[in-house]
């Protein structure tokens, strides 16, 4: 029952993340170590600021969303 508690609350993560735009660390950092070993991983904060970054400052500062 707890590992299923546990699996349940891992997709809810998951998907708050991916509905509020946020890619998730976790998958940035495995692909990473499994694509580009040796390169240098990003910190949590460093990929989130270049995450938000890319988001919202993509057309020149200008917020790049429909509302």
């Amino acid at each position: 029952m707890l590992n299923q508690l546990k699996i349940i609350n891992s997709y809810r993560k998951q998907f708050i993340s991916l509905l509020v735009g946020v890619p998730s660390y976790e998958t940035y950092v495995a692909h990473m170590e499994s694509h580009h070993p040796g390169e240098p991983v990003k910190t949590r904060k460093e990929f989130f600021c270049e995450a938000q970054d890319a988001r919202y400052n993509a057309k020149g500062g200008k917020v790049s969303r429909c509302c």
